[in-house]
């Protein structure tokens, strides 16, 4: 636990620090150089003292430093050991100068073994340090005009060296502050505040460009004026103070341009149209802006641009310009240029009048401009067409058309243009007449007028006289519907046509126009079969051709006549009809009477289907028919008949007689009890199924099956189903017995007996009756009677 460290290095001393150790009387150290030949240095301290500092060594040499804490009896308690190296030898400055105000640069001769140098400058209480690598170094951050103390010192890795013997330096003065301006084109005035320890000052001038020759003035003032410069030209100006030695210090450049020559080759050019001056000139050399000004009495206006023409906008008509151009840059202005007289386009002429002096003649006058040397006069109709006039007086003629507004402008003119434009003054002469009057018929009492619309129409009033009364409609379309009048009327229609400013034109023609037919109205409808029917109605026009129309979902069906009837053929059966009449004339259509319903017969279904549900109970379906709502449907025969009234497409008809001939017959009844009566195909019932049917044993392994025929001339079938087998067998017709040789004995059969049909198929109908067929040895024993089967 007991060890040494370091806290300071020299190049001829170690600085030691260590902790008080337990029972430790004293302390010694011993530093050895390593790698160098010399003796080793032994230094013992108290126990009190935890420092200690070993001295003259060798610059820049590796020491094995040994610290040991000794007992009282002088036994060896604890030792450490480590490595440090002294600092570099002392350098030595060969000189210290000053090039800038705010550093000074250090010469010395390199020391053995530095790595690096410190710099220091003190003044007074103050110092500020730099580190360098190498000689020269410099120190920067200093004060002008000051002295200061330089010392150097050497660096390594295991310190640094005391300082060296100090060397006395002095900044030198700092650069005077120049401020520069252009009293003129052709000169320039530097000034700058005085500079600390200053005796005098060097200024000298020339061109940026390097063009020309250099001034150079010295003096003791804080103020300089070159003249004879060239205007406009970008010169350089540095200057530097001195000291009383002469020394120079910081030198300090700026760069001035002089002002500018005033432009040359002013030149306007007046644009009338958006009273504005186009002026250009001479670039000038140096200037950056140009300025121009357009003075006319107390107005004034400018314009600024940085190339060589500017637009000056908003000129008065009517006026004269004195226009001027100063250029300018950084440094000042030029002087204005000569004026150059600019006058102006004409103010548009005042006191337009406009009178038609006589029908079909316009005469337009006004009062006179100053400027003016002509005048033209416009005047454009509202349908694009133009004309003009060009006089030196004060008034002018123009023809006119009915209808037209006519827009009139008037302007002035003289060497600079045309005067802007002033007030547009219009005047409307007398509408036209109406013309291409259409009258179309909407119903019988509306007629829609139409007409081609005229110049100067506001507003038209159109009339209408006829059948002892008078319709009047005014509006500003070039339509009117006239309503409100009598049907199959003749009317006399005229349209007058009107405008605010110059009232009617009432010496418009007028035009007949008959209304549409009256609409006729259905007095009845008559059934004469079930798909003719006629349509009965009251004639109440003179002349009209009437149609009569059947809509219904199943389409539309007409029929046309000019008395008071006609009649609707092959009208489809239950369908449902709207039916309407109308009466058409030369005039036109008249408005549709009132409907009336009208409904055939039902149809009577398409497809027809008997099935036999057993020996007395038929079913019967059959197809939907149009307009149905229920149906009655009969089986007659000699025997009886059965009968069934349904809402349904099938009924089940009972106590129906086997092998019986019927009639079929089927009523569809509609809604509202329109009946039609539909007759079929007749219908057979099966032949009755037998009775008596028994089965009896035959030799060996054979059955017979016997039944009781209902009929000789019917063929049956005999079914034996068990579940050893199923057996089947036809005898010929006539018989009432089928035999089958071979089936199984003991087994329990179902034996059906069922007539078949002409077409072939067996009824499934007919009762199935059980029976046991016991075994006797190999053969069939006991045929024993079980019953009839549990579906019966």
């Amino acid at each position: 636990g007991f060890s040494v460290s370091t806290y300071d290095v020299t190049s001829r001393s170690i600085y030691l620090r260590w902790p008080k150790f337990s029972g430790a009387s004293s302390y010694r150290v011993t530093a050895t150089a390593v790698n160098t030949v010399s003796h080793s240095l032994l230094a013992h301290f108290s126990d009190g003292i935890l420092k200690g500092t070993l001295t003259s060594l060798i610059p820049n040499t590796i020491y094995a430093i040994q610290a040991e804490a000794i007992d009282k009896n002088g036994f060896t308690l604890a030792e450490t050991q480590i490595m440090q190296s002294t600092a570099p030898d002392i350098p030595v400055i060969d000189q210290a100068y000053s090039k800038l105000s705010s550093s000074i640069t250090v010469e010395w001769k390199a020391v053995p073994g530095a790595t690096g140098y410190l710099l220091t400058a003190q003044d007074g209480d103050s110092f500020i340090e730099t580190v360098v690598t190498n000689s020269p170094g410099t120190v920067t951050g200093l004060k002008p005009a000051t002295l200061y103390r330089i010392t150097v010192r050497s660096i390594n890795s295991g310190g640094k060296s005391q300082p060296s013997p100090f060397r006395k330096a002095k900044t030198v003065l700092a650069a005077p502050v120049l401020s520069v301006s252009s009293p003129s084109c052709e000169s320039l005035a530097v000034s700058w505040k005085a500079v600390y320890m200053a005796a005098g000052f060097s200024v000298s001038l020339m061109r940026s460009d390097g063009l020309g020759r250099m001034l150079k003035e010295n003096t003791t003032n804080t103020s300089l004026i070159f003249t004879n410069l060239d205007p406009g030209t970008l010169y350089t100006i540095k200057a530097y103070a001195w000291n009383v030695n002469g020394i120079p210090g910081d030198d300090f450049t700026y760069n001035q341009r002089t002002s500018p020559t005033a432009p040359a080759d002013v030149e306007v050019a007046f644009n009338s149209g958006a009273l504005r001056a186009i002026v250009s000139w001479m670039p000038t050399e140096g200037a950056l802006t140009y300025s121009v000004t357009a003075s006319s009495g107390l107005s004034k206006l400018k314009c600024t641009t940085s190339s060589a023409s500017c637009m000056v906008p908003s000129l008065q008509c009517g006026s004269e310009y004195y226009v001027s151009v100063t250029a300018y840059n950084d440094a000042g202005s030029s002087k204005p240029t000569d004026a150059v007289i600019l006058k102006t386009i004409p103010c548009a002429p005042m006191n337009v009048s406009i009178e038609e002096d006589e029908p079909g003649h316009l005469l337009v006058s006004w009062s006179s401009v100053n400027f003016g040397h002509h005048y033209v006069v416009f005047v454009k109709s509202d349908d694009g067409l133009e004309v003009h006039c060009n006089t030196s007086d004060t008034q002018c003629h123009f023809p006119s058309d009915c209808g037209f507004t006519y827009f009139i402008s008037v302007f002035a003119y003289n060497k600079a243009g045309q005067s802007p434009l002033g007030d547009v003054f219009n005047y409307t002469t007398a509408p036209c007449c109406p013309g291409d009057i259409r009258a179309a018929v909407v119903s019988g009492d509306t007629l829609r007028v139409t007409w081609a619309p005229v110049r100067g129409a506001e507003m038209y009033e159109t009339r209408a006289v006829g059948g002892g009364g008078e319709v009047l409609c005014n509006d500003t379309a070039a339509a009117c519907t006239l309503s409100a009048l009598r049907c199959d009327t003749r009317y006399d229609i005229t349209v007058h046509s009107f405008s605010e400013a110059r009232g009617s034109n009432t010496s418009c023609a007028s035009k007949r126009v008959a209304t549409a037919p009256c609409s006729p109205e259905i007095k009845n409808i008559s059934k004469e079969t079930l798909s003719i029917i006629r349509v009965h109605w009251q004639s109440n026009n003179k002349e009209a051709t009437y149609i009569v129309t059947a809509r219904g979902e199943a389409g539309l069906w007409h029929c046309t006549s000019s008395g008071n009837s006609c009649t609707l053929i092959n009208l489809p059966c239950g369908s449902a009809f709207s039916v309407s009449a109308i009466a058409r004339s030369p005039a036109g259509q008249s408005l549709p009477s009132y409907s009336v319903p009208l409904e055939t017969a039902p149809c009577c279904p398409n497809e027809l289907i008997v099935t036999e549900v057993t020996q007395s109970v038929t079913n019967i379906s059959w197809s939907v028919g149009m307009g149905a709502q229920t149906y009655v449907m009969t089986l007659a025969s000699p025997k009886g008949q059965a009968k069934c009234h349904t809402l349904q497409n099938y009924c089940l008809l009972g106590c129906i007689t086997c092998g019986t001939n019927y009639t079929v017959s089927l009523r569809a009844i509609s809604e509202t009890g329109l009946t039609a009566s539909c007759t079929y195909q007749g219908y057979s019932s099966s032949a009755c199924c037998p009775s008596g049917v028994k089965l009896y044993r035959l030799s060996n392994n054979g059955i017979r099956v016997y039944w009781r025929a209902s009929d000789e001339a019917i063929n049956y079938n005999t079914e034996l189903h068990g579940s050893k087998g199923n057996f089947t067998c036809t005898p010929s017709s006539g018989l009432s017995h089928c035999d089958i040789t071979e089936i199984p004995c003991g087994d329990v059969y179902t034996v059906v007996v069922s007539p078949v049909t002409d077409k072939g198929l067996k009824l499934t109908f007919c009762p199935k009756k059980i029976y046991s067929v016991t075994c006797s040895g190999s053969s069939v024993g006991m045929v024993i009677y079980r019953g009839k089967s549990s579906a019966e």
